[in-house]
């Protein structure tokens, strides 16, 4: 099983969950704006990650999605974020999700973690000190773990529906 990691990292956390993902996997690893929609087709298993923006991944990423073919391969989903994943509330995956369905992807997991506070980068900047938040080091060694054991789960389903198919 040949396996790329495709991610935006803005702040440096999704760069740390991919690359524990990668060790797991032996993935190649890229970052989107390293990536051409051709690099799809020598690869079994994709992964598409980002931190988390407005509610979605990254415009980048998700413009990646658009512009790519699946071919019915495989892919998975993963994001660092600030706030906590609701899944009725805050759909974090819905939009790439629906774009990598679109393009022939199936998609057998989604992985998401949180991600330090970038106040800089963050609506409140100035009402959150103020609310008690306090900025976190996240992703941590119990993220990055989650992390790692996703990604074995995704090469075990990734073997299992293969052999199904």
């Amino acid at each position: 099983m040949k396996t790329l990691i495709i991610y935006s990292s803005v702040h440096g956390n999704t760069e740390k969950i991919s690359k524990a993902m990668a060790e797991v996997m032996n993935a190649e690893l890229k970052k989107v704006d390293d990536a051409i929609a051709d690099d799809i087709k020598n690869y079994d298993l994709i992964g598409f990650g980002s931190g988390i923006y407005y509610g979605r991944h990254h415009k980048n990423l998700l413009k990646f999605a658009e512009n790519v073919n699946g071919n019915g391969k495989k892919a998975f989903i993963f994001s660092t974020s600030s706030g906590k994943k609701l899944p009725i509330i805050n759909n974090f995956d819905k939009a790439l999700l629906k774009k990598l369905s679109k393009r022939g992807f199936t998609v057998i997991g989604n992985f998401n973690c949180r991600g330090k506070k970038a106040y800089y980068n963050t609506p409140g900047l100035i009402i959150r000190p103020f609310c008690g938040q306090k900025e976190e080091d996240r992703p941590n060694a119990e993220d990055i773990e989650k992390a790692k054991k996703f990604a074995e789960n995704m090469k075990k389903l990734f073997s299992e529906t293969t052999r199904l198919s």
